[in-house]
């Protein structure tokens, strides 16, 4: 994801989320809302994460604008075609491109700055869920993908 030479942040009255790494090396921000926001309890997501389960949420790339960082980025396919993004100085997941669906990003809603006022529509791999992890809420749970 190449900076932008662009103005430094999007112009709109839309909402603009901002995000970072740990480190603060990474930064960006997106504009509109999220779209698929989900909890999900895959391995993969665990295991990107060092979490119990990952938030995520899918943007257009047009609707993304890498501010800071471009150099740090680091990207590991975790399985053909998906690459997990994250920074190469202090590890924070970014997000996820894949080669199926090139014009999106799924970001790691666990590095944004601004307070989001959307919730997740649905959890998914609930079956790879860690024995200790609870399922709280009542958002719509599946043991895979919805129609996989």
């Amino acid at each position: 994801m190449p900076e932008s030479a662009a103005p430094d942040s999007f112009e709109s009255s839309a909402t603009v989320s901002k995000g970072s790494c740990l480190c603060g090396g990474v930064r960006y921000e997106t504009i509109g809302a999220f779209d698929a926001m989900a909890r999900c309890h895959c391995r993969e997501c665990r295991k990107a994460s060092g979490a119990e389960f990952a938030t995520n949420g899918s943007i257009d790339a047009e609707r993304f604008r890498l501010l800071a960082g471009e150099s740090l980025l680091r990207e590991y396919e975790s399985s053909p075609g998906n690459f997990r993004v994250f920074c190469g100085t202090c590890g924070s997941p970014i997000m996820k491109r894949t080669a199926s669906q090139p014009g999106r990003v799924r970001l790691r809603l666990g590095c944004l700055d601004t307070e989001l006022h959307q919730k997740p529509v649905v959890r998914v791999f609930a079956r790879e869920k860690l024995a200790f992890s609870e399922i709280l809420g009542d958002i719509p749970t599946f043991e895979t993908i919805p129609g996989a």
